[in-house]
């Protein structure tokens, strides 16, 4: 305990936070703390799971709970490599029942013997801090598992972390230094793969705020402050104001077009697929409804996590225009303890600071709305700033919605992310910062691959709309 509290404060020192490392560790009353009813739905904590439809692969399944997580781990009967995939599922939304998701790429990684293993996590929610400590916890219980399945297996070789959506927030955390210094199940892995990702962390929040902040203030209802209680109960008026037809984000109002420009460069700027993505009514339902509890990310937060101050809006109009809205919109100013160092284990939101060693691999759709392009962009940011620029590849997918990959994209991120830990070889990546590299009609061709697979989801079977590649080469 001395020699954790010893380290947040040094870190925090060094970071410039004077006045918020006096609060390091203080105990605080969340929302999140008093929601103890989570408990593994009966199919998740079964002891046995369904093997595989038409499996070419014969492999061993457990389930079970551990720490109050539901688990499944398969492995290979006859030809197990001796790796091992954690998988970390995104966000589930605010049920009791904790449930075990499978990884997308299930067939690829048994055909090619690889083992995998997935936590439920104890708690729902964003709950990033839980999703990797229960991760972890069950990576370091896998042999352990095995064993009392009767089945003696050696440590993994190689452990790998891939994730999607809040899951790709945990997949990056987990290898982040503070990370290996702070969490109290500590496991080190040899590489990661962060699909669809909240990459910048509260930055996410941010985006969120800035996008209601300035629905807000076009629809001529502007906050007062931030957060606002008033939110639902205005939401409806606003939509009307900058979207005609049914309210359909399809169809802005003179307004809801300046709207749309402000959300294009809050995203990741001028790109390829962004007004499909931008239309896509069924994810901006779910962005309009996450605004409510940006704040404290519904509670996982004692207080305002959001800060808007250095944002920017920009929109189509003269510079005499874009300075008066920016002088006059209301601004979000994010407690200075929202999100401190703890004495007894991560952040509520772990930090993802670019501070990692080990090589990275993202994917991120241009379109997406929900956690938008622009994570990957301050994730290289970040990642350059503290030299480490040299382990991270990113891939733009051409695709509107949230983490939309088909299982081909997927299976070959993996593939290249193993090959580059395991034989040297760097895999080529997209350019996430040069805007005109970005704007770029043909941007996303190299690694978007419309391949239909028996595993791709339903969505991705019958919404990749070839169309959206018509400038592309030829899958």
């Amino acid at each position: 305990m001395k020699n954790y509290l010893h380290t947040a404060l040094l870190a925090c020192i060094f970071a410039g936070m004077l006045t918020a490392c006096a609060n390091v560790g203080i105990d605080e009353t969340r929302a999140h703390d008093q929601r103890t009813s989570f408990a593994p739905a009966l199919d998740s904590a079964a002891a046995t799971f369904s093997e595989l439809a038409n499996a070419t692969t014969l492999t061993d399944r457990w389930g079970g709970v551990l720490g109050g997580a539901a688990y499944r781990i398969e492995v290979p009967k006859s030809n197990w490599n001796g790796k091992l995939v954690m998988y970390a599922h995104g966000y589930v939304g605010t049920d009791n029942a904790l449930t075990v998701l499978n990884p997308p790429i299930r067939r690829h990684l048994i055909d090619h013997g690889y083992a995998w293993a997935a936590s439920s996590y104890s708690k729902n929610y964003y709950d990033v801090r839980a999703g990797i400590e229960d991760t972890n916890a069950l990576a370091l219980a896998f042999t352990r598992i095995a064993a009392d399945n009767g089945r003696a297996l050696a440590v993994p070789n190689k452990i790998y972390i891939a994730g999607r959506s809040m899951g790709g927030h945990i997949a990056a955390a987990a290898i982040e230094a503070e990370t290996l210094a702070t969490a109290r199940n500590k496991v080190r892995y040899d590489g990661a793969l962060p699909l669809c990702g909240a990459l910048g962390d509260t930055a996410l929040a941010d985006y969120m705020g800035a996008y209601q902040l300035a629905a807000r203030q076009l629809a001529g209802l502007p906050a007062a402050n931030f957060p606002s209680a008033d939110w639902a109960s205005i939401a409806p008026d606003v939509r009307a104001t900058l979207f005609n037809s049914n309210k359909s984000f399809a169809t802005p109002s003179v307004q809801g077009a300046r709207l749309k420009s402000i959300v294009m460069h809050l995203t990741g700027g001028p790109r390829p697929i962004f007004d499909e993505g931008f239309a896509v009514d069924s994810l901006q339902n779910g962005v309009w409804a996450a605004f409510t509890g940006v704040g404290t990310l519904d509670g996982i937060l004692s207080k305002n996590v959001v800060d808007t101050h250095h944002i920017r809006y920009r929109f189509d109009a003269p510079e005499a225009v874009l300075t008066t809205f920016n002088a006059g919109i209301t601004r979000a100013t994010a407690a200075p303890d929202a999100n401190l160092q703890r004495r007894d284990g991560l952040r509520w939101v772990p930090k993802i600071n670019g501070e990692f060693s080990v090589p990275v691999l993202t994917l991120h759709t241009l379109g997406d709305m929900l956690v938008p392009f622009s994570m990957e962009q301050i994730y290289r940011r970040r990642a350059t700033a503290k030299g480490n620029a040299d382990k991270l590849v990113q891939r733009a997918i051409r695709a509107p919605a949230h983490c939309d990959f088909t299982i081909a994209e997927q299976a070959r991120a993996f593939a290249d992310l193993v090959n580059w830990v395991e034989r040297g070889v760097k895999p080529p990546g997209d350019d996430m910062l040069t805007a005109e590299t970005i704007a770029q009609p043909n941007y996303g061709c190299i690694f978007t691959d419309n391949t239909k697979d028996a595993d791709d989801a339903p969505a991705i079977k019958n919404g990749r709309a070839p169309g959206k590649l018509a400038s592309c080469p030829t899958n």
